[in-house]
């Protein structure tokens, strides 16, 4: 409850600042970030840069042995289609070198990174969905 409310003054500052578009897209990353947290993943780290800053990666979590680059898209409504439909080749690609970078710098093997996805919709209440191994470079 106190989450949503800050969530909201949060969006209501950043929406007097920010273009709508990115101001959603970060509320979207908060709700996401909260509801990642409820499934048991630990987040550690959000809008993940390279060094060269060709790329971001929405969230970066660990649920249990495995490293998860998270993608999140999010919509006021889903009448001109699903979120993830946004996705592109280019945004694929970023991902695999994010993954590539923190997976060395982690010590963590290939095989236990893995690409998710969180769709959230702003309906009332909003609609979010977690799609694990969605997002296969």
């Amino acid at each position: 409850m106190l989450g949503a409310i800050l969530d909201r003054l949060r969006h209501t500052g950043r929406s007097r600042n920010w273009k709508s578009h990115q101001a959603l897209g970060r509320r979207g990353e908060d709700l996401a970030h909260r509801y990642l947290r409820k499934q048991g993943f630990t987040i550690v780290a959000r809008n993940y840069r390279l060094a060269a800053g060709d790329g971001e990666a929405d969230l970066i979590a660990w649920e249990g042995e495995t490293l998860v680059l998270v993608e999140v898209k999010s919509r006021k409504s889903d009448e001109h289609g699903p979120p993830e439909r946004a996705i592109d080749d280019e945004k694929r690609q970023h991902l695999k070198r994010i993954a590539r970078e923190y997976s060395r710098k982690t010590e963590t093997p290939w095989e236990r990174v893995r690409f998710d996805l969180v769709t959230v919709v702003f309906s009332t209440p909003p609609r979010i969905e977690l799609l694990r191994g969605a997002l296969t470079p």
